[in-house]
């Protein structure tokens, strides 16, 4: 899970997520700004991108993760293209 609040109606005890990393979602600030909104896409991803490249502890940590397993990337968006995963999954292909 890579998103900052746990979506509502999934029950934490029914998954089987084995990380919900918190610390490599947008901010709040950021996350709240953005809102969803179709105009603000492109630069809600240069500002999380740029939030990711600061948190280079918790990359790092996902990267090792998907060395040796398949990681699996959730997020509770509705728009299946623009969220914050499609962002992260992007730059985690880069490096």
């Amino acid at each position: 899970m890579v998103d900052r609040l746990w979506p509502r109606g999934l029950s934490k005890e029914k998954t089987k997520i084995d990380r919900w990393l918190k610390e490599i979602a947008p901010t709040d600030a950021l996350r709240k700004w953005f809102s969803h909104k179709e105009e603000r896409w492109e630069e809600f991803k240069k500002r999380y991108i740029k939030e990711l490249i600061e948190n280079k502890d918790i990359l790092k940590e996902l990267k090792g993760i998907s060395e040796n397993k398949t990681v699996t990337l959730l997020y509770a968006a509705k728009d299946a293209d623009k969220n914050n995963a499609k962002v992260l999954l992007g730059v985690l292909k880069k490096r």
